[in-house]
């Protein structure tokens, strides 16, 4: 199975995407619900409207969409799930720096992404194997 790999960013106004690995895939809402709705809709327009040597081959075949955030765009989207300080707890990063990188003043480098990244998905196993 390919997978086609979204890019989920936050603008002034709204949030876009793109995909990294397939061309013609561009999408854009208010939300992040919409975004994911509008890059179904621009799959469904390539595959509709297009000669079949004009749609990529990786919508041909079986595929599966893997949504990337930028850092700005998790925080923003999340931050009614995450507080800083929650945030700080998980991730060792303090809720001043974490405020600049959900408001876009910073943008963090690599090992500070993938120590946020590193500590969400550490969360996530941990919730998966709770059992109430």
């Amino acid at each position: 199975m390919e997978t086609i790999k979204i890019i989920i960013e936050k603008t002034k106004d709204m949030y876009t995407a793109y995909s990294d690995n397939t061309s013609g895939i561009y999408a854009g809402g208010d939300t992040v619900e919409e975004v994911k709705q509008s890059v179904l809709d621009a799959i469904h327009l390539l595959k509709a409207y297009n000669t079949d040597e004009n749609i990529p081959n990786i919508l041909k075949g079986d595929y599966q969409i893997i949504y990337q955030f930028d850092v700005q765009s998790f925080l923003s989207y999340y931050k009614g799930v995450f507080s800083n300080s929650a945030l700080e707890r998980l991730t060792g990063i303090n809720q001043k720096l974490l405020y600049h990188y959900a408001t876009g003043m910073k943008i963090p480098r690599e090992p500070q992404r993938k120590k946020i990244e590193f500590a969400l998905h550490k969360l996530g196993t941990e919730l998966l194997s709770v059992e109430l």
